[in-house]
């Protein structure tokens, strides 16, 4: 099985991310975005759930699955899938994400205090999110 999880890791906004400071994920019509399902679980519940429990659960909510989760993750984790450097808290909205020891994760704006300590933090891993335009 595949996992998207990191362990005492950052991960930085995108290089070309346009905010200057973090937004919260605009809600676009009735149906919640990717965004929007990521913001509201990490925010909401910081340190609570992994990288997989969220991506899961994106998925699982877009593609309106609600019986047998246990089996479509399962099916879900099967296959490489894409992780929280992808989303677009980092790489659209400002957002810096930080996986404790334990897997954990939470999320910090651009412009706070927390994210420049984790982001100087010698002792955690540093990734940055994916960018949206190639280079």
């Amino acid at each position: 099985m595949h996992s998207t999880n990191y362990f005492n890791t950052f991960i930085e906004v995108a290089e070309d991310c346009p905010a200057q400071a973090a937004e919260i994920p605009p809600q676009k019509g009735e149906a919640l975005t990717v965004a929007n399902l990521h913001f509201d679980m990490i925010a909401h519940h910081p340190y609570e759930y992994s990288s997989d429990d969220v991506v899961f659960r994106a998925y699982a909510a877009k593609n309106g699955i609600q019986e047998d989760l246990q089996h479509a993750r399962e099916a879900f984790f099967a296959k490489g899938q894409a992780c929280l450097r992808c989303s677009p808290l980092g790489k659209r909205y400002g957002w810096g994400v930080h996986s404790n020891s334990e897997g954990k994760v939470a999320i910090y704006p651009l412009e706070s205090e927390e994210y420049q300590r984790f982001a100087q933090d010698e002792h955690l891993k540093h990734l940055k999110a994916m960018r949206s335009k190639r280079p």
